[in-house]
């Protein structure tokens, strides 16, 4: 019940594929606490690159480890206390820096000009400049708890929203896309427990309450909808694909499909697909789905989205023990 979640996923151009069609990259982490690496698959499953990080994994129970746009990628150093910033070129993922934060980074997010780290304690932004990242952060604060229970961040239009495992949903102000908090709770329900995973679009998030079984809706800083998980139990993780939300379901062992708005978080399928282990993470991009998952053995999952939301099985792979994060990149 208590297992969680992680995940991440890229793109680059590939011979064969159509001029139309995009190159895409499902991409996560080995989150070796020896020598973290990035580890990219072709939509076949395929591992095709391994890149080291230059800095240590060991980051457990949060989603997000791994972040990206269209030419960047962002990977969690947790035992090093470092993010590193790699390029997304046609000849692959190519290392560019590390930055130092300013506690050990659980979770990263990319926003319009800044990249915002989540760490055990703090949440802090560092300016995008090109493919360069500001190393010295241009805000920061401290977490509502902070004690070290930090699960996910994601971008909002005007604000960051946080999740803490320690029964904590928060959000931090931006000015001018810099951190500029301090953080504030959201009000949850009493006897919600454990606040997990997030998706955000727009001023719209959407955040898991997994051992609740709900699904809730936080805009302009209040919980306005909330849902259960019908049949399936602990919801972690999130992505969105349109309309439509996912979820990864630890105990389950399975990925739940909801309808969302600006207003209402609808149940609309409780079993769209199952994972052979507990799901640590999920991304998306476009019309593709990445789903991490644990146990005796660690799977990546992609998955092809069609237009009734259904989920098509594209690919398995069999990946590193203890991996961590996983994105979706289209290229």
């Amino acid at each position: 019940m208590k297992s969680l979640c992680v995940a991440a996923a890229m793109l680059l151009a590939t011979t064969g594929l159509a001029a139309a069609e995009p190159a895409i990259l499902v991409v996560t982490s080995s989150n070796n606490p020896s020598g973290n690496q990035l580890l990219v698959y072709d939509t076949a499953g395929n591992l095709i690159q391994a890149a080291p990080t230059g800095g240590l994994g060991g980051v457990a129970g949060n989603a997000g480890g791994i972040a990206a746009t269209r030419d960047s990628i962002a990977v969690v150093n947790f035992q090093s206390e470092s993010v590193s910033i790699f390029d997304v070129t046609d000849a692959g993922v190519q290392f560019r820096q590390t930055i130092a934060t300013l506690s050990s980074p659980v979770s990263v997010a990319f926003g319009k000009d800044h990249l915002y780290v989540l760490g055990t304690t703090t949440v802090e932004s560092h300016r995008l400049a090109g493919r360069d990242v500001t190393a010295a952060p241009d805000g920061s604060e401290a977490l509502v708890v902070g004690d070290g229970s930090a699960a996910q961040v994601g971008a909002l239009a005007n604000a960051l929203l946080i999740t803490e495992k320690s029964n904590v949903v928060e959000t931090v102000g931006l000015h001018g896309g810099a951190v500029s908090g301090p953080a504030e709770a959201v009000a949850i329900p009493p006897g919600s427990d454990t606040p997990l995973g997030l998706a955000t679009r727009g001023a719209n998030g959407y955040v898991t309450i997994a051992h609740s079984d709900e699904v809730g809706l936080v805009k302009n800083g209040e919980l306005i909808a909330l849902t259960g998980s019908g049949t399936q139990h602990a919801p972690c993780w999130l992505a969105l694909v349109g309309a439509y939300l996912y979820s990864s379901n630890s105990p389950s062992h399975s990925i739940s499909r909801y309808v969302v708005s600006g207003a209402a978080v609808t149940l609309d399928e409780p079993v769209v697909a199952s994972t052979a282990g507990a799901p640590t993470d999920i991304a998306s991009s476009g019309r593709s789905v990445a789903v991490l998952d644990g146990g005796g053995q660690t799977h990546l999952t992609q998955f092809d989205v069609d237009d009734a939301g259904d989920l098509h099985l594209r690919a398995v792979s069999l990946v590193v023990n203890g991996a961590n994060g996983v994105v979706v990149v289209e290229r």
